[in-house]
């Protein structure tokens, strides 16, 4: 069997058509993260509980997510969610795909940003906040102004390596058929009948190399800005 040739230019051509798929790339990271900060900071409050119950229940589901692999995830919630809503007269199977994968990308993402931002709350001495809830600041005040700004900077490089991540678990969207930058990937891939295969791969690597190391440069520079004049202790 005659092996095809391997053309170098069609990698621009193939970046170029992949390049305006990429904003539904970022914009299933950005509703990842804006929902799950939020379910991450209740998370670590049920971690950093007094009650018992709330510690083991915050505990179980990190433990949890943390082993479930992310495309088991997503198709957990993919085919399963419709039909649990199903069961109560909602109908979610013609909702767009994007709302499951952020569903589940959520989920599995508040997990390990739990921790994250956890280790970051303790590495902050408590005496600080003490002292500053004693000198008239509420707690909350405390928190926003004492606690935050340094938690805030030993967060950061975890913070980095996480966006990383799950801007590369992201691409597991096309096997429920999100036509995302990987979904749009393989499409091309569909519509030139397998030609042209490796040239398209190859272009969407440079797509996710390159958008990788703008995050990583960019949480540098935030960490470097952010760093300067603060010392935790």
């Amino acid at each position: 069997m005659e092996s095809r040739i391997f053309y170098p230019s069609y990698i621009l051509t193939a970046f170029k058509k992949l390049l305006p798929f990429l904003g539904m790339t970022f914009g299933i990271v950005l509703g990842t993260i804006v929902i799950a900060l939020l379910l991450s900071i209740l998370i670590v409050k049920g971690r950093l509980s007094k009650n018992k119950v709330a510690v083991k229940i915050a505990s179980g589901y990190v433990g949890a997510l943390r082993c479930t692999p992310s495309i088991v995830l997503l198709f957990i919630v993919f085919y399963g969610l419709p039909r649990l809503f199903l069961a109560f007269g909602i109908d979610l199977n013609f909702w767009p795909k994007a709302f499951f994968v952020i569903v589940a990308l959520s989920l599995l993402y508040a997990a390990s940003l739990s921790e994250v931002i956890r280790s970051a709350y303790l590495a902050v001495g408590k005496g600080q906040y003490e002292a500053a809830v004693s000198v008239g600041l509420t707690e909350f005040q405390a928190i926003r102004r004492i606690v935050f700004p340094q938690a805030f900077v030993v967060a950061l490089p975890n913070l980095g390596n996480s966006l990383v991540s799950l801007l590369k678990e992201g691409s597991l969207a096309y096997t429920i058929g999100l036509i995302d930058v990987m979904g749009a990937g393989n499409l091309l891939i569909s519509r030139n009948m397998g030609a042209y295969a490796i040239e398209t791969y190859v272009a969407l690597a440079l797509i996710y190399w390159i958008t990788t190391i703008i995050l990583e440069n960019l949480f540098k520079f935030l960490e470097k800005k952010f760093s300067v004049g603060r010392e935790v202790k």
